[in-house]
């Protein structure tokens, strides 16, 4: 199914959108100290062996799907 040209724009519009929150999320994330500390928190996972870096990036992950479950939650509760 191709979308007609106005469905086509609004989704840009949307992805575009998107992508600006979360570039502004991220500078402002940047200046804030509990944000900031949000990749390093206990429970993260670094092993590094000669030039070689595996991240896991476990309680962040889970952190971060806590918060996104419960805001839409409450967005899209009806």
């Amino acid at each position: 199914m191709i979308p007609d040209m106005a469905s086509l724009g609004r989704i840009l519009i949307a992805v575009g959108a998107a992508i600006l929150c979360l570039g502004l999320f991220l500078t402002i994330a940047a200046r804030v100290p509990l944000l900031n500390d949000l990749g390093r928190l206990p429970g993260d996972f670094v092993w590094r062996r000669g030039s070689t870096t595996v991240y896991l990036p476990i309680a962040t992950s889970l952190v971060v799907s806590l918060v996104l479950s419960i805001i839409l939650g409450v967005i899209l509760r009806r």
